[in-house]
């Protein structure tokens, strides 16, 4: 297959490109300046199978005026303009797959959710998310439509692993505020895999969560982590003090909701790594 794909230099991105060329699939990518040329951008998607879109700013910075207009343009501008380029596009030569991501940003956090849930956040990331997932809502009916709201994501490379290892090798380590806030994550491999699995099954479509089964906090994340290091974790980073390095962002450290992939269980996906343990032990070993 043809698969074009957006935020090629992201982690995930890199990662995914891995697992498609493995499957012999041909890789096309769109640069970042592209997505705002409708001209190249028809170019790019016209006469794919596929279109894989993971472009975005990053989240995790203080949301000056600036950045909060970046992060949310990154999004839902770039969605609609890859939205309307596949629906002018002659029948012939349209893409049969869109794939997005999407976060677990959009629930309401502290409570359980499915896929089902209609619980969402009314923070500036919950409204972020629901614009960007708002953005391909006028795809064509024939086009298979699958949005992935990701967790986490952990690997030997995520930003968050790089990090926090150096910290809690040296004994350092420890909680982000209370530690009772949920830590929904997702092992990168997995990630990877749930992709190639849309396109695989051209039974899947909708909406999927993208994290791991097992349910943990950010205190039980701490612990496993210094076990597996056979560190102790003894320190605690105080609220107020992500509050002073994030200012509003830190609440993506402080407040997460609890979710649950519970259409990707069902529809027979499986997660090599559906616990912190084994997601731990795979990056540290």
């Amino acid at each position: 297959m043809k698969i074009v794909l957006s935020g090629a230099n992201g982690y995930i991105a890199q990662n995914l490109i891995r697992e498609l060329k493995v499957s012999n699939h041909e890789i096309v990518t769109i640069g970042r300046n592209e997505l705002y040329d409708i001209p190249d951008l028809t170019e790019k998607i016209s006469g794919s199978d596929v279109v894989i879109h993971l472009a975005g700013a990053p989240i995790l910075c203080r949301w000056t005026k600036t950045n909060k207009a970046e992060i949310l343009k990154s999004r839902t501008e770039s969605t609609r303009n890859i939205i309307r380029v596949i629906n002018q596009i002659p029948e012939t030569k349209r893409p049969q797959t869109f794939i997005s991501a999407s976060a677990i940003g959009i629930y309401a956090p502290g409570i359980p959710h499915s896929e089902e849930s209609a619980l969402f956040s009314d923070d500036f990331v919950g409204k972020v998310v629901r614009q960007w997932e708002h953005s391909s809502v006028e795809l064509t009916g024939s086009i298979r439509k699958i949005i992935f709201r990701i967790g986490l994501v952990l690997g030997r490379e995520a930003k968050t692993m790089r990090q926090l290892l150096p910290v809690f090798k040296l004994g350092l380590g420890g909680r982000l505020g209370s530690g009772k806030q949920p830590f929904p994550f997702v092992h990168i491999d997995d990630v990877a895999r749930a992709f190639l699995w849309a396109i695989q099954n051209p039974e899947s479509s909708g909406i999927y969560n993208l994290v791991a089964p097992q349910n943990i906090t950010n205190a039980q994340f701490t612990k496993d982590l210094s076990k597996i290091l056979h560190r102790p974790a003894l320190f605690s980073v105080p609220e107020f003090v992500l509050k002073i390095v994030y200012g509003e962002a830190s609440s993506l450290l402080l407040q997460s909701p609890v979710v649950d992939p519970e259409r990707l269980l069902n529809s027979g996906f499986k997660f090599n790594y559906p616990d912190i343990q084994s997601c731990l032990t795979e990056i540290i070993q």
